[in-house]
Protein backbone atom coordinates (compact mmCIF):
# COMPACT_ATOMS: atom_id res chain seq x y z
CA UNK A 1 0.00 0.00 0.00
CA UNK A 2 2.98 2.67 0.48
CA UNK A 3 3.11 2.31 -3.51
CA UNK A 4 -0.91 3.41 -3.64
CA UNK A 5 -1.93 6.91 -5.04
CA UNK A 6 -3.57 8.89 -2.06
CA UNK A 7 -6.92 8.55 -3.95
CA UNK A 8 -6.77 4.92 -4.30
CA UNK A 9 -5.96 4.26 -0.41
CA UNK A 10 -8.94 7.08 0.28
CA UNK A 11 -11.27 5.16 -2.16
CA UNK A 12 -10.03 1.59 -0.57
CA UNK A 13 -10.67 2.57 2.66
CA UNK A 14 -13.79 4.13 2.58
CA UNK A 15 -14.96 1.04 0.50
CA UNK A 16 -13.61 -1.25 3.30
CA UNK A 17 -15.08 0.57 6.12
CA UNK A 18 -18.32 0.41 4.36
CA UNK A 19 -17.75 -3.08 3.72
CA UNK A 20 -17.55 -3.86 7.57
CA UNK A 21 -20.56 -1.93 8.45
CA UNK A 22 -22.57 -4.08 5.77
CA UNK A 23 -21.48 -6.84 7.51
CA UNK A 24 -21.45 -5.71 10.99
CA UNK A 25 -25.30 -5.03 10.12
CA UNK A 26 -25.82 -7.79 8.09
CA UNK A 27 -24.91 -10.19 10.53
CA UNK A 28 -26.81 -8.56 13.63
CA UNK A 29 -30.02 -8.48 11.11
CA UNK A 30 -29.85 -11.81 10.57
CA UNK A 31 -28.91 -12.64 14.39
CA UNK A 32 -32.38 -10.90 15.23
CA UNK A 33 -34.45 -12.24 12.38
CA UNK A 34 -33.37 -16.06 13.29
CA UNK A 35 -34.05 -15.36 17.33
CA UNK A 36 -36.92 -14.13 16.19
CA UNK A 37 -38.25 -16.83 14.00
CA UNK A 38 -36.74 -19.23 16.18
CA UNK A 39 -38.93 -18.05 19.16
CA UNK A 40 -41.85 -18.70 16.78
CA UNK A 41 -41.18 -21.95 16.47
CA UNK A 42 -40.67 -22.63 19.89
CA UNK A 43 -44.21 -21.42 20.43
CA UNK A 44 -45.43 -23.77 18.50
CA UNK A 45 -43.46 -26.76 19.41
CA UNK A 46 -44.87 -26.07 22.80
CA UNK A 47 -47.98 -25.90 21.86
CA UNK A 48 -47.64 -28.83 19.56
CA UNK A 49 -46.54 -30.54 22.34
CA UNK A 50 -48.95 -29.80 24.45
CA UNK A 51 -51.39 -31.45 21.62
CA UNK A 52 -49.27 -34.62 21.88
CA UNK A 53 -49.01 -34.80 25.73
CA UNK A 54 -53.12 -34.97 25.78
CA UNK A 55 -53.17 -37.34 23.32
CA UNK A 56 -50.52 -39.07 24.55
CA UNK A 57 -52.79 -39.41 28.63
CA UNK A 58 -55.53 -40.19 26.67
CA UNK A 59 -57.81 -43.81 28.14
CA UNK A 60 -56.39 -45.10 24.40
CA UNK A 61 -52.86 -44.89 26.27
CA UNK A 62 -53.82 -47.34 29.12
CA UNK A 63 -53.22 -44.04 31.64
CA UNK A 64 -49.85 -42.88 30.42
CA UNK A 65 -48.43 -46.10 29.48
CA UNK A 66 -48.37 -46.70 25.51
CA UNK A 67 -49.26 -50.26 24.31
CA UNK A 68 -46.41 -52.66 23.63
CA UNK A 69 -46.69 -53.31 19.92
CA UNK A 70 -44.27 -52.94 17.25
CA UNK A 71 -45.54 -50.10 15.95
CA UNK A 72 -49.21 -48.16 16.64
CA UNK A 73 -51.19 -48.04 14.28
CA UNK A 74 -52.57 -44.58 14.84
CA UNK A 75 -49.75 -42.93 17.00
CA UNK A 76 -52.39 -40.55 18.39
CA UNK A 77 -49.41 -37.94 20.07
CA UNK A 78 -47.90 -37.94 16.78
CA UNK A 79 -51.31 -36.87 14.54
CA UNK A 80 -53.74 -35.46 16.52
CA UNK A 81 -55.77 -33.02 14.83
CA UNK A 82 -53.12 -29.52 14.50
CA UNK A 83 -50.42 -30.86 14.02
CA UNK A 84 -48.79 -29.48 10.67
CA UNK A 85 -46.57 -31.24 8.21
CA UNK A 86 -43.48 -32.12 9.32
CA UNK A 87 -43.77 -33.14 13.14
CA UNK A 88 -42.11 -35.82 14.70
CA UNK A 89 -42.62 -37.47 17.62
CA UNK A 90 -40.69 -40.39 19.62
CA UNK A 91 -41.59 -42.39 22.56
CA UNK A 92 -38.39 -43.58 24.64
CA UNK A 93 -38.48 -46.17 27.41
CA UNK A 94 -35.99 -48.00 29.08
CA UNK A 95 -32.96 -45.83 27.22
CA UNK A 96 -34.72 -47.52 24.13
CA UNK A 97 -36.69 -45.60 21.37
CA UNK A 98 -40.02 -47.59 21.51
CA UNK A 99 -41.50 -45.49 18.42
CA UNK A 100 -40.41 -42.84 16.46
CA UNK A 101 -41.83 -41.26 13.12
CA UNK A 102 -43.20 -37.76 11.62
CA UNK A 103 -45.82 -36.88 9.16
CA UNK A 104 -45.09 -36.38 5.82
CA UNK A 105 -46.90 -33.35 3.47
CA UNK A 106 -49.95 -35.83 3.33
CA UNK A 107 -50.49 -36.47 6.69
CA UNK A 108 -48.92 -40.05 6.69
CA UNK A 109 -47.02 -41.42 9.08
CA UNK A 110 -42.92 -42.03 7.98
CA UNK A 111 -40.62 -43.90 10.55
CA UNK A 112 -37.26 -42.42 10.93
CA UNK A 113 -34.09 -44.41 10.00
CA UNK A 114 -31.79 -45.42 12.75
CA UNK A 115 -29.52 -42.76 12.19
CA UNK A 116 -32.14 -40.61 13.07
CA UNK A 117 -32.95 -42.47 15.99
CA UNK A 118 -29.79 -42.19 17.90
CA UNK A 119 -30.06 -39.19 16.95
CA UNK A 120 -33.36 -38.24 18.97
CA UNK A 121 -31.29 -40.36 22.15
CA UNK A 122 -28.93 -37.79 22.24
CA UNK A 123 -31.94 -34.90 23.40
CA UNK A 124 -31.47 -33.91 26.89
CA UNK A 125 -34.83 -34.09 28.80
CA UNK A 126 -35.84 -31.11 30.62
CA UNK A 127 -38.58 -29.56 28.95
CA UNK A 128 -36.34 -26.77 26.76
CA UNK A 129 -36.22 -26.91 23.45
CA UNK A 130 -33.00 -27.70 21.16
CA UNK A 131 -31.83 -27.93 17.11
CA UNK A 132 -30.58 -30.88 16.07
CA UNK A 133 -29.58 -31.94 12.35
CA UNK A 134 -31.45 -35.22 11.26
CA UNK A 135 -29.35 -35.02 7.61
CA UNK A 136 -31.44 -37.05 4.43
CA UNK A 137 -35.02 -35.55 3.57
CA UNK A 138 -35.63 -34.02 7.12
CA UNK A 139 -32.44 -31.92 7.78
CA UNK A 140 -32.33 -29.31 10.87
CA UNK A 141 -35.15 -30.07 13.58
CA UNK A 142 -36.70 -28.06 16.79
CA UNK A 143 -37.08 -30.39 19.33
CA UNK A 144 -38.27 -31.33 22.60
CA UNK A 145 -38.47 -34.04 25.49
CA UNK A 146 -40.66 -34.20 28.26
CA UNK A 147 -41.88 -37.04 30.61
CA UNK A 148 -44.76 -39.39 29.63
CA UNK A 149 -45.50 -41.94 31.99
CA UNK A 150 -42.58 -43.77 32.57
CA UNK A 151 -40.69 -42.73 29.71
CA UNK A 152 -40.40 -39.91 27.71
CA UNK A 153 -41.85 -38.19 24.89
CA UNK A 154 -39.68 -36.58 22.07
CA UNK A 155 -41.83 -33.79 19.74
CA UNK A 156 -40.11 -31.98 17.05
CA UNK A 157 -40.89 -29.29 14.95
CA UNK A 158 -38.94 -28.82 11.38
CA UNK A 159 -36.22 -25.86 10.86
CA UNK A 160 -37.03 -25.31 6.79
CA UNK A 161 -39.09 -22.68 6.46
CA UNK A 162 -36.79 -20.43 9.13
CA UNK A 163 -33.43 -21.76 7.17
CA UNK A 164 -35.05 -21.15 3.88
CA UNK A 165 -36.08 -17.74 5.09
CA UNK A 166 -32.76 -17.01 6.82
CA UNK A 167 -30.98 -17.71 3.66
CA UNK A 168 -33.63 -15.48 1.17
CA UNK A 169 -32.80 -12.61 4.03
CA UNK A 170 -29.08 -13.64 3.73
CA UNK A 171 -29.04 -13.07 -0.23
CA UNK A 172 -31.20 -9.71 -0.13
CA UNK A 173 -28.36 -8.49 2.12
CA UNK A 174 -25.75 -9.56 0.14
CA UNK A 175 -27.17 -8.32 -2.68
CA UNK A 176 -27.84 -4.82 -1.41
CA UNK A 177 -24.69 -4.38 0.56
CA UNK A 178 -22.48 -5.48 -3.06
CA UNK A 179 -24.68 -3.04 -5.01
CA UNK A 180 -24.43 -0.32 -2.45
CA UNK A 181 -20.81 -0.89 -2.32
CA UNK A 182 -20.45 -0.56 -5.89
CA UNK A 183 -22.37 2.81 -5.58
CA UNK A 184 -20.14 3.77 -2.74
CA UNK A 185 -16.72 2.85 -4.67
CA UNK A 186 -17.75 5.25 -7.96
CA UNK A 187 -19.02 7.62 -5.54
CA UNK A 188 -15.74 8.14 -3.52
CA UNK A 189 -14.40 7.96 -6.22
CA UNK A 190 -15.58 10.82 -8.05
CA UNK A 191 -15.68 12.65 -4.88
CA UNK A 192 -11.92 11.83 -3.67
CA UNK A 193 -11.13 13.17 -7.36
CA UNK A 194 -12.84 16.35 -7.18
CA UNK A 195 -11.45 16.94 -3.71
CA UNK A 196 -7.93 15.74 -4.62
CA UNK A 197 -7.78 18.50 -7.50
CA UNK A 198 -6.30 21.06 -5.98
CA UNK A 199 -3.62 19.10 -4.66
CA UNK A 200 -3.62 17.30 -8.17
CA UNK A 201 -2.70 21.35 -9.40
CA UNK A 202 -0.09 22.07 -6.88
CA UNK A 203 1.90 18.39 -8.04
CA UNK A 204 1.27 19.90 -11.62
CA UNK A 205 3.18 23.44 -10.40
CA UNK A 206 5.78 21.51 -8.81
CA UNK A 207 6.21 19.56 -11.82
CA UNK A 208 6.38 22.42 -14.05
CA UNK A 209 9.61 23.81 -11.64
CA UNK A 210 11.62 20.83 -11.76
CA UNK A 211 11.50 20.81 -15.43
CA UNK A 212 13.29 24.38 -14.95
CA UNK A 213 16.43 24.48 -16.55
CA UNK A 214 17.36 25.92 -12.76
CA UNK A 215 21.18 25.39 -12.86
CA UNK A 216 22.29 27.61 -15.54
CA UNK A 217 21.53 31.30 -17.26
CA UNK A 218 18.60 33.53 -16.42
CA UNK A 219 15.64 31.48 -15.35
CA UNK A 220 12.31 33.71 -14.60
CA UNK A 221 9.92 31.34 -12.28
CA UNK A 222 6.51 32.36 -13.52
CA UNK A 223 4.88 29.15 -12.19
CA UNK A 224 2.76 29.59 -9.10
CA UNK A 225 0.09 27.54 -7.38
CA UNK A 226 -3.58 29.52 -8.25
CA UNK A 227 -4.79 31.75 -5.26
CA UNK A 228 -7.61 29.58 -5.01
CA UNK A 229 -5.38 26.22 -4.15
CA UNK A 230 -3.31 28.75 -1.68
CA UNK A 231 -6.07 29.54 0.65
CA UNK A 232 -4.35 29.21 4.62
CA UNK A 233 -7.23 27.90 6.06
CA UNK A 234 -7.12 24.05 4.29
CA UNK A 235 -4.26 21.94 4.57
CA UNK A 236 -3.88 21.15 0.72
CA UNK A 237 -3.89 25.83 0.52
CA UNK A 238 -1.48 25.52 2.92
CA UNK A 239 0.93 23.48 1.03
CA UNK A 240 -0.16 25.56 -1.99
CA UNK A 241 0.90 28.92 -0.53
CA UNK A 242 3.96 27.06 1.25
CA UNK A 243 5.34 26.37 -2.33
CA UNK A 244 4.33 29.75 -3.68
CA UNK A 245 6.55 31.19 -0.79
CA UNK A 246 9.43 29.03 -1.67
CA UNK A 247 8.77 29.84 -5.69
CA UNK A 248 9.59 33.17 -4.53
CA UNK A 249 12.32 32.78 -2.70
CA UNK A 250 14.39 30.67 -5.27
CA UNK A 251 13.70 33.22 -8.26
CA UNK A 252 15.10 35.93 -5.77
CA UNK A 253 18.34 33.89 -5.28
CA UNK A 254 17.85 32.61 -9.15
CA UNK A 255 17.97 36.39 -9.90
CA UNK A 256 20.88 37.42 -7.50
CA UNK A 257 23.01 34.43 -8.56
CA UNK A 258 22.21 35.44 -12.25
CA UNK A 259 23.30 38.85 -11.66
CA UNK A 260 26.03 37.92 -9.68
CA UNK A 261 27.35 35.39 -12.84
CA UNK A 262 26.63 38.49 -15.61
CA UNK A 263 28.85 40.69 -13.73
CA UNK A 264 31.61 38.06 -13.56
CA UNK A 265 31.16 36.95 -17.49
CA UNK A 266 30.58 40.94 -18.16
CA UNK A 267 34.29 41.24 -16.12
CA UNK A 268 35.94 37.91 -17.58
CA UNK A 269 34.92 39.27 -21.26
CA UNK A 270 36.17 42.78 -20.85
CA UNK A 271 39.36 41.85 -18.84
CA UNK A 272 40.35 39.00 -21.64
CA UNK A 273 39.52 41.57 -24.24
CA UNK A 274 41.75 44.13 -22.77
CA UNK A 275 44.60 41.57 -22.07
CA UNK A 276 45.23 40.71 -25.53
CA UNK A 277 46.32 44.17 -26.24
CA UNK A 278 49.22 44.51 -23.42
CA UNK A 279 49.92 40.43 -23.78
CA UNK A 280 50.72 41.19 -27.89
CA UNK A 281 52.45 44.28 -26.95
CA UNK A 282 54.84 41.79 -24.28
CA UNK A 283 54.59 39.22 -26.86
CA UNK A 284 55.56 41.89 -29.72
CA UNK A 285 58.72 43.06 -27.81
CA UNK A 286 60.08 40.22 -26.33
CA UNK A 287 60.45 38.47 -29.66
CA UNK A 288 61.78 42.43 -31.26
CA UNK A 289 64.32 42.52 -28.61
CA UNK A 290 65.64 38.62 -29.54
CA UNK A 291 65.92 39.34 -33.33
CA UNK A 292 67.44 42.46 -32.78
CA UNK A 293 71.26 42.51 -34.21
CA UNK A 294 72.29 43.44 -30.40
CA UNK A 295 74.39 40.87 -28.70
CA UNK A 296 72.56 39.62 -25.65
CA UNK A 297 73.63 37.73 -22.59
CA UNK A 298 72.94 34.26 -22.70
CA UNK A 299 70.70 34.58 -19.53
CA UNK A 300 68.96 37.36 -21.15
CA UNK A 301 67.88 35.86 -24.50
CA UNK A 302 66.77 32.48 -22.20
CA UNK A 303 64.82 34.94 -20.41
CA UNK A 304 63.35 36.90 -23.54
CA UNK A 305 62.23 33.36 -24.74
CA UNK A 306 60.33 32.79 -21.85
CA UNK A 307 58.72 35.74 -21.60
CA UNK A 308 57.73 35.34 -25.37
CA UNK A 309 56.26 31.59 -24.73
CA UNK A 310 54.38 32.68 -21.53
CA UNK A 311 53.31 35.24 -23.50
CA UNK A 312 51.66 32.79 -26.00
CA UNK A 313 50.27 30.79 -23.25
CA UNK A 314 48.84 33.40 -21.35
CA UNK A 315 47.34 34.42 -24.88
CA UNK A 316 45.70 31.13 -25.19
CA UNK A 317 44.27 31.10 -22.36
CA UNK A 318 42.53 34.34 -22.35
CA UNK A 319 41.47 33.18 -25.58
CA UNK A 320 39.55 30.40 -24.39
CA UNK A 321 38.55 32.92 -21.30
CA UNK A 322 36.52 34.95 -23.83
CA UNK A 323 35.13 32.47 -26.02
CA UNK A 324 33.35 30.19 -22.80
CA UNK A 325 32.21 34.37 -22.01
CA UNK A 326 30.83 34.36 -25.56
CA UNK A 327 29.35 31.09 -25.03
CA UNK A 328 27.66 32.08 -21.79
CA UNK A 329 26.45 35.24 -23.13
CA UNK A 330 24.58 33.17 -25.97
CA UNK A 331 26.35 34.58 -28.72
CA UNK A 332 25.56 33.19 -32.44
CA UNK A 333 28.20 31.07 -33.78
CA UNK A 334 28.97 30.50 -37.61
CA UNK A 335 26.02 28.54 -39.54
CA UNK A 336 27.71 27.31 -42.42
CA UNK A 337 28.09 23.87 -44.03
CA UNK A 338 30.79 21.80 -42.30
CA UNK A 339 32.11 18.31 -43.54
CA UNK A 340 33.15 16.24 -40.67
CA UNK A 341 35.49 14.20 -42.46
CA UNK A 342 38.00 16.44 -43.92
CA UNK A 343 37.53 18.21 -40.26
CA UNK A 344 38.62 15.36 -38.37
CA UNK A 345 41.15 14.42 -40.89
CA UNK A 346 42.87 17.79 -40.27
CA UNK A 347 42.80 17.46 -36.43
CA UNK A 348 44.36 14.54 -36.09
CA UNK A 349 46.74 15.54 -38.97
CA UNK A 350 47.97 18.58 -36.78
CA UNK A 351 48.08 15.97 -34.03
CA UNK A 352 50.43 13.18 -35.35
CA UNK A 353 52.65 16.74 -35.78
CA UNK A 354 52.90 17.61 -32.08
CA UNK A 355 53.19 14.16 -31.16
CA UNK A 356 54.55 11.64 -33.83
CA UNK A 357 55.38 9.77 -30.80
CA UNK A 358 51.87 8.47 -30.21
CA UNK A 359 49.67 6.13 -32.06
CA UNK A 360 47.18 8.09 -33.84
CA UNK A 361 44.35 6.14 -35.94
CA UNK A 362 41.56 7.63 -37.99
CA UNK A 363 37.99 5.97 -39.03
CA UNK A 364 36.42 7.71 -41.45
CA UNK A 365 32.64 6.41 -43.14
CA UNK A 366 33.80 7.16 -46.51
CA UNK A 367 31.43 9.73 -47.87
CA UNK A 368 31.07 12.98 -46.77
CA UNK A 369 29.45 13.99 -43.10
CA UNK A 370 27.78 17.46 -43.29
CA UNK A 371 26.47 19.56 -40.71
CA UNK A 372 25.58 23.23 -40.12
CA UNK A 373 28.10 24.93 -37.72
CA UNK A 374 31.08 27.14 -37.18
CA UNK A 375 33.96 25.28 -39.18
CA UNK A 376 36.89 26.41 -36.75
CA UNK A 377 34.74 26.05 -33.39
CA UNK A 378 34.10 22.84 -34.86
CA UNK A 379 37.90 21.83 -35.04
CA UNK A 380 38.68 23.53 -31.57
CA UNK A 381 36.58 20.90 -30.28
CA UNK A 382 37.89 18.15 -32.00
CA UNK A 383 41.75 19.28 -31.87
CA UNK A 384 40.82 19.68 -27.64
CA UNK A 385 39.91 16.25 -27.47
CA UNK A 386 43.06 14.95 -29.32
CA UNK A 387 45.03 17.69 -27.51
CA UNK A 388 43.35 16.08 -24.03
CA UNK A 389 44.42 12.54 -25.07
CA UNK A 390 47.83 13.86 -26.31
CA UNK A 391 48.61 15.60 -22.92
CA UNK A 392 46.92 12.93 -20.43
CA UNK A 393 48.28 10.12 -22.31
CA UNK A 394 52.31 8.29 -21.72
CA UNK A 395 54.39 8.07 -25.19
CA UNK A 396 52.84 5.37 -27.55
CA UNK A 397 49.51 5.78 -26.44
CA UNK A 398 47.14 4.71 -29.12
CA UNK A 399 44.59 7.54 -29.86
CA UNK A 400 41.81 6.51 -32.28
CA UNK A 401 39.37 9.51 -34.13
CA UNK A 402 36.43 7.88 -35.47
CA UNK A 403 33.37 9.60 -37.34
CA UNK A 404 30.38 8.10 -37.76
CA UNK A 405 26.46 8.29 -38.97
CA UNK A 406 23.55 6.97 -36.73
CA UNK A 407 20.24 7.71 -38.16
CA UNK A 408 19.87 11.69 -38.33
CA UNK A 409 23.21 12.54 -35.98
CA UNK A 410 26.82 12.17 -36.29
CA UNK A 411 29.01 10.76 -34.10
CA UNK A 412 32.71 12.22 -33.63
CA UNK A 413 34.84 10.03 -30.83
CA UNK A 414 37.83 9.86 -29.43
CA UNK A 415 39.12 6.91 -27.97
CA UNK A 416 42.60 6.20 -26.46
CA UNK A 417 44.05 3.15 -24.32
CA UNK A 418 45.62 5.58 -21.73
CA UNK A 419 45.41 4.48 -17.48
CA UNK A 420 41.75 6.75 -17.22
CA UNK A 421 40.02 9.12 -15.40
CA UNK A 422 39.79 9.10 -11.80
CA UNK A 423 36.21 8.19 -11.02
CA UNK A 424 36.10 11.45 -8.84
CA UNK A 425 36.81 13.99 -11.65
CA UNK A 426 34.87 11.58 -14.33
CA UNK A 427 31.33 12.95 -13.53
CA UNK A 428 32.81 17.07 -13.59
CA UNK A 429 35.70 16.90 -16.42
CA UNK A 430 33.69 19.31 -18.67
CA UNK A 431 33.42 21.90 -15.44
CA UNK A 432 35.89 24.40 -16.17
CA UNK A 433 39.33 24.43 -14.23
CA UNK A 434 38.47 20.62 -13.69
CA UNK A 435 41.88 18.75 -14.28
CA UNK A 436 42.11 14.61 -13.89
CA UNK A 437 45.80 14.85 -13.20
CA UNK A 438 45.44 12.40 -10.36
CA UNK A 439 45.11 9.83 -12.85
CA UNK A 440 46.34 10.77 -16.15
CA UNK A 441 50.07 11.62 -16.50
CA UNK A 442 50.84 15.35 -17.53
CA UNK A 443 52.92 16.13 -20.25
CA UNK A 444 52.72 19.72 -20.30
CA UNK A 445 50.56 22.23 -18.41
CA UNK A 446 46.82 23.03 -18.54
CA UNK A 447 44.28 24.83 -17.43
CA UNK A 448 41.59 23.08 -17.10
CA UNK A 449 39.45 24.92 -19.80
CA UNK A 450 39.56 22.37 -22.93
CA UNK A 451 37.00 20.23 -21.66
CA UNK A 452 35.04 23.01 -20.46
CA UNK A 453 35.39 24.81 -24.42
CA UNK A 454 33.87 21.60 -26.28
CA UNK A 455 30.90 21.55 -24.17
CA UNK A 456 29.84 24.81 -24.92
CA UNK A 457 30.44 24.76 -28.45
CA UNK A 458 28.97 21.66 -28.52
CA UNK A 459 25.93 22.46 -26.51
CA UNK A 460 25.71 25.63 -28.93
CA UNK A 461 25.79 23.29 -31.81
CA UNK A 462 22.62 21.87 -30.99
CA UNK A 463 24.31 18.54 -29.88
CA UNK A 464 25.93 15.98 -26.75
CA UNK A 465 29.24 14.92 -25.56
CA UNK A 466 29.65 12.39 -23.04
CA UNK A 467 32.43 10.60 -21.55
CA UNK A 468 33.31 6.99 -20.51
CA UNK A 469 36.49 5.59 -19.37
CA UNK A 470 37.88 3.01 -17.24
CA UNK A 471 41.89 1.77 -17.00
CA UNK A 472 42.86 1.35 -20.83
CA UNK A 473 39.59 2.51 -22.23
CA UNK A 474 39.02 6.51 -22.12
CA UNK A 475 36.21 7.14 -24.53
CA UNK A 476 34.97 11.03 -25.35
CA UNK A 477 31.95 11.05 -27.86
CA UNK A 478 30.27 13.98 -29.50
CA UNK A 479 27.14 13.88 -31.79
CA UNK A 480 25.99 16.77 -33.69
CA UNK A 481 22.57 16.79 -35.56
CA UNK A 482 22.86 16.42 -39.36
CA UNK A 483 21.97 18.77 -42.00
CA UNK A 484 18.18 17.97 -42.48
CA UNK A 485 17.18 16.56 -46.08
CA UNK A 486 20.51 15.24 -47.25
CA UNK A 487 19.44 11.02 -47.60
CA UNK A 488 21.60 9.00 -49.27
CA UNK A 489 20.63 5.68 -51.94
CA UNK A 490 20.87 3.71 -48.67
CA UNK A 491 18.67 5.58 -46.56
CA UNK A 492 21.16 7.39 -44.70
CA UNK A 493 20.53 11.17 -43.28
CA UNK A 494 22.89 14.00 -43.91
CA UNK A 495 26.10 12.74 -46.17
CA UNK A 496 26.87 12.39 -49.71
CA UNK A 497 29.84 11.07 -51.26
CA UNK A 498 33.65 11.79 -52.28
CA UNK A 499 34.31 12.52 -48.00
CA UNK A 500 38.13 11.90 -47.29
CA UNK A 501 38.90 8.28 -45.66
CA UNK A 502 42.23 8.67 -44.78
CA UNK A 503 44.54 10.87 -42.98
CA UNK A 504 46.24 13.53 -45.50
Amino acid sequence: MSRWTLRKRLVVAVVTLLALAAVVIGFASVVSVRSVLLGRVDAQLTAATTRSSGAAESPQGNGGSFPRQEQPPVPEFVGVPGQSAGTLGAIISGGAVRYAGYLDETGELRPLTTGQVATLLSVRLGGEPESIDLGGELGSYRVVAVEAGDGAMIVGLPLADLEFTLGQLIAVISAIALGVLLLAGAASYVIVRLALRPLDRVAQAASDVSELPLDRGHVAIAVRVPDEDADPNTEVGRVGASINRMLGHIAAALTARQASENKVRTFVSDASHELRTPLASIRGYAELTRRSGEELPEDATYALGRIESEAVRMTAIVEDLLLLARLDEGRDLARDPVELGALVAAAVSDAKAAAPEHDWQIELPGRDVVVTGDSQRLFQTVANLLGNARVHTPTGTRVVAALEVDGAVARISVTDNGPGIDPSVLSSVFERFVRGDQSRQRASGGTGLGLAIVSGVVEAHAGTVAVESVSGNTRFTVTLPLVAGTVDADGRVGYGKGAASAMP
